[in-house]
């Protein structure tokens, strides 16, 4: 299987009614939340795409819905930046949900993998080792019983570098990326071969990728939480458990039978 962005840059969505579509999916996801907690299913989501596309947008509009006592968002930094000399996997393995919670990952081992492969750090062996790491370790995931949402925000390359000619004229919000970054429309065309296979290599039928067109903020945050809900609605039991616990009653110890 595979992913051809170039076909999410044409026909940009519209949202008639933005702030009420935005309110129905929240309220829907508050209460898909629930049942995830309440039956214990572990959730990652993966944040990847484009510096500009709005992910961080995005972001905001999602983890409003839910109860933050059973999420967690993991800003994963550049290969240049992490210091650990462990697997490379194995910073994400410690960040795993606990039963009932989610964990967010805004870049992920995606973005590590792309970063190893544009710097020419990773040879044709390597990539497709990395690949393969990856896809069993969602596959282990999801026999785990974890729901698995990949998300990639695009934009067409007019867009992307009209937002990141506003991010360095902002004199605050230039400060939150990379000089790199600033100057991603400049790599796009070296970076959108590798994207395309890193697609084709890992878009499985047990963790396929879902694309966002982001060209209008708007239809992107609406998109991406209906991909959401949709993955979520199809995984979650609509009913809550049935009323079959039973409890468990320890034996009385009295102080003088208590040892030491």
């Amino acid at each position: 299987m595979g992913v051809d962005l170039t076909k999410f840059e044409c026909c940009d969505a519209v949202v008639s009614d933005y702030p009420a579509a935005l309110a129905a999916l929240q309220y829907r996801l508050a209460q898909l939340q629930i049942s995830q907690i309440t039956h214990r299913r572990r959730a990652l989501i993966i944040f990847e795409g484009w510096v500009g596309a709005g992910k961080r947008s995005v972001l905001k509009r999602l983890v409003a819905s839910w109860d933050p006592c059973h999420l967690a968002t993991r800003c994963v930094p550049s290969a240049a930046e992490a210091r650990d000399d462990r697997h490379w996997l194995a910073p994400f393995w410690s960040a795993l949900p606990p039963a009932g919670d989610t964990t967010i990952f805004y870049n992920s081992w995606y973005r590590r993998l792309v970063e190893e492969r544009r710097t020419g750090r990773a040879d044709d062996k390597r990539w497709l080792r990395a690949c393969d790491e990856i896809n069993e370790f969602e596959s282990q995931q999801r026999d785990h019983g974890t729901i698995l949402v990949k998300l990639f925000f695009h934009v067409s390359a007019d867009v992307h570098e009209a937002r990141l000619d506003g991010i360095a004229a902002d004199p605050w919000r230039r400060h939150l990326v990379t000089a790199e970054e600033l100057n991603g429309v400049a790599g796009r065309e070296r970076t959108m071969p590798i994207l395309h296979d890193m697609f084709a290599q890992t878009d499985t039928r047990w963790a396929p990728w879902r694309v966002i067109n982001s060209n209008d903020k708007y239809a992107a945050r609406i998109a991406t939480l209906e991909a959401i809900v949709e993955t979520m609605t199809k995984a979650l039991p609509a009913e809550p458990p049935a009323d079959t616990a039973q409890i468990v009653e320890f034996p009385l110890i009295r102080p003088h039978q208590r040892s030491g």
